[in-house]
């Protein structure tokens, strides 16, 4: 058993050093290459993609909220309960108007060709 924990203490070690060079690469190609378009580097690729996500404001989602029992079940603004809500036709996306902003998150794409 304790050479079990010890591997998994120590894989998860691991996990976070590649997590941290992970992001620290991530932040650098964004910075250099966001705006250049398809990035070819030897056998790579590289093509940054954004996504729109959804940062919703506390106060004015449990305002816009017609029910203060749903709130609860959000207890915060969690873009997936909140999903979740609209999926179930407990809310609808008109009274979801005004609570949240857009937001643009580039998604690092690299291939080996």
């Amino acid at each position: 058993m304790e050479e079990k924990l010890a591997r998994y203490y120590q894989l998860k070690e691991e996990q976070k050093k590649i997590e941290e060079e992970l992001q620290a690469l991530r932040q650098d190609l964004l910075e250099q290459y966001a705006q250049a378009g398809p990035i070819r580097a030897g056998a790579y690729q590289m093509v940054v993609n954004y996504q729109e996500r959804r940062e919703y404001d506390d106060n004015r989602l449990y305002n816009a909220l017609p029910d203060a029992s749903l709130w609860r079940l959000v207890s915060r603004a969690d873009v997936g309960k909140i999903n979740s809500l609209l999926k179930l036709n407990v809310i609808h996306e008109g009274i979801l108007e005004g609570t949240y902003e857009r937001k643009q998150v580039p998604v690092i794409k690299v291939q080996k060709s």
